[in-house]
């Protein structure tokens, strides 16, 4: 099972991140199928790269993101572009806003002060 996560990178105390789709058993800096961005979390603000294209690949043959990846992912888009491209039917309809519901017209009352004075007017 493929997995989409960060691979630490950088000097001592000093950490960045690529995000790599590897392996599930394969350790957290071991071998790796693919280097689909970058993530420096020490940066203000942080920087983020994501190949988009190669990530909504991954994800649609069954790459599944890390706990850490799937906030990036929520945070820069790329999860609901993913879902978009998943369902276009549902898409489709979400785009379009549903029209409001209008109540149905109800008659005004008449209130006693304004029947004397159309009939004084009569």
């Amino acid at each position: 099972m493929l997995r989409i996560r960060l691979r630490r990178v950088g000097r001592k105390k000093q950490p960045s991140y690529r995000i790599v789709v590897a392996e599930r058993s394969m350790p957290r800096d071991g071998r790796f199928v693919e280097i689909i961005g970058f993530y420096n979390p020490r940066t203000e603000p942080e920087t983020v790269k994501i190949q988009e294209d190669r990530a909504l690949h991954w994800l649609s043959v069954g790459a599944q993101p890390s706990d850490a990846v799937q906030r990036l992912f929520n945070k820069y888009g790329v999860t609901e572009r993913f879902n978009e491209l998943k369902s276009p039917a549902t898409a489709e309809q979400s785009a379009e806003p549903a029209e409001p519901e209008t109540p149905p017209e109800v008659q005004p009352e008449e209130t006693p002060a304004e029947s004397p004075a159309e009939e004084t007017a009569a």
